[in-house]
């Protein structure tokens, strides 16, 4: 069965598609079958205007009748498509939304930032991990930073706060809002096991592959640390062409960073590892679960 998930961030649009294999066993693995990303960048309309400009919502249309064309000629079976932080700000969502629906026949669902952290820790990959440790997720977009807290394999906190690499690049967070962040963290892993970080997100991702680390190896603290005070040091130029970054995540790599350092600092985790995952993967974990 062939399934496709759309997510529209803060910071580009996401589709996937996937077909579901059932083994012998009754278990089904899921193969992507294609990954396509469009720095379609709504929250710098929104962060700022409240709304999406006429010329985004042109890239918005022209995006989703792709991913319609693409669904089609992959013959996929079922779609769930869903938008995070931008939407949930703009005052136009609705009417973009509506449009979109009458033009592609793609319904959007505007999801809460709690559905969001479900969303993405939905691959359950701190299943994988040992019972020594207590798990921190972080996922961090243009518009906001999702937190899940597990310990014993026991989800035990989870919370979206409005810090995003876009709402960092516009001056949009308040020290308010890093200390509420910080308490928050404080708190949530007093008394627990050692906490390991599980990172998630296209900023965390491009740093991985920078590392050279192999798949599976956590990276340091300290490593983001490093990373975070070399790109800050540079121009853009030059995070452009010396580390060949693409221009729409050479501006938000280092608000990313100083995100991801901060909340592992405040929960004092010293390693993160980065499954390569994001809400896509969650909503076709979901939709699975819907159609099966």
């Amino acid at each position: 069965m062939k399934l496709a998930a759309i997510d529209i961030g803060s910071n580009a649009a996401r589709l996937l598609i996937t077909e579901v294999n059932i083994n012998e066993k009754g278990t089904p693995s899921f193969n992507k079958l294609n990954l396509i990303r469009v720095p379609l960048r709504l929250g710098f309309d929104v962060f700022e205007s409240s709304e999406i400009s006429k010329a985004k919502i042109g890239m918005v249309m022209q995006t989703m009748k792709a991913y319609k064309h693409l669904m089609n000629a992959y013959g996929v079976e079922h779609l769930k498509a869903c938008a995070t932080s931008a939407m949930r700000d703009a005052k136009n969502a609705a009417d973009i939304i509506r449009k979109i629906k009458m033009e592609t026949d793609i319904g959007i669902e505007v999801i809460s930032g709690d559905l969001e952290a479900n969303l993405i820790y939905e691959n359950h990959v701190a299943e994988n991990m040992d019972k020594d440790h207590s798990y921190l997720y972080i996922d961090v977009g243009g518009g906001s930073t999702e937190l899940s807290f597990f310990s014993n394999n026991i989800l035990t906190y989870k919370k979206s706060f409005n810090i995003g690499t876009i709402r960092l690049l516009k001056n949009m967070v308040t020290d308010k809002q890093w200390d509420d962040m910080k308490e928050t963290l404080k708190a949530i892993t007093k008394g627990h096991k050692e906490v390991v970080a599980i990172g998630t997100g296209g900023n965390i991702n491009k740093v991985f592959s920078m590392s050279k680390r192999k798949d599976g190896k956590p990276l340091s603290l300290e490593l983001l640390k490093d990373y975070y005070k070399e790109l800050s040091n540079v121009t853009l130029e030059e995070r452009i062409s010396k580390y060949s970054l693409r221009e729409d995540r050479a501006d938000v790599i280092v608000p990313a960073l100083q995100i991801y350092v901060n909340a592992m600092r405040w929960a004092t985790a010293e390693e993160i590892y980065v499954p390569k995952i994001g809400l896509v993967d969650g909503l076709i974990r979901h939709l699975w679960e819907e159609v099966k």
